[in-house]
């Protein structure tokens, strides 16, 4: 019996896995957790240059919904990293991965939340840019925003400097 045809979202995987793979992007590198599942990406983040998370080596993973590209995919991350955008069990909170339309609180427009357009690609560079330049005014851990605020050298770099060592250590 031949294999069911792939849905829309598993193909459109299947193409941002390959052009990955033949055009790296600086920044990230991104893979399947497992060949057999174009829905679960595990995505190596390199900490942005001249911030704190710089030498950091933050692994995060990518569940994508079968509805795929119509919602966005959760991202999480499985390395420890302290942010002010990254809740302490490591999910990320960006907009651009936050449901389509309307945000109910009024706080973000549509356009800056998901849209199908969006890629592994554009995901990642956005979470890059996230970790270069947090949003504390809607933070998702709120200990993180307040020590990125009040005590940005101290409290918090060494916070940082501590998940950027043990990143290191799990290479």
């Amino acid at each position: 019996m031949a294999a069911p045809p792939l849905e829309q979202g598993a193909l459109l995987l299947r193409r941002q896995l390959i052009e990955l793979s033949k055009k790296p992007v600086e920044g990230f590198s991104a893979g399947l957790v497992d060949d057999d599942d174009l829905y679960q990406w595990e995505v190596l983040i390199m900490g942005p240059q001249d911030t704190y998370y710089e030498g950091g080596y933050f692994k995060a993973h990518l569940i994508f919904p079968k509805e795929y590209p119509q919602r966005p995919p959760k991202m999480k991350f499985i390395t420890e990293i302290w942010h002010p955008n990254v809740e302490k069990n490591g999910d990320v909170c960006i907009s651009i991965l936050h449901e389509p339309g309307e945000d109910k609180w009024g706080y973000e427009k549509p356009e800056e939340r998901w849209l199908p357009i969006h890629t592994v690609e554009t995901i990642a560079i956005s979470v890059i840019s996230m970790l270069a330049d947090p949003n504390d005014e809607s933070p998702a851990n709120v200990d993180a925003a307040k020590e990125w605020r009040e005590q940005y050298t101290t409290t918090f770099k060494k916070k940082v400097m501590k998940c950027v060592r043990k990143s290191q250590d799990s290479l």
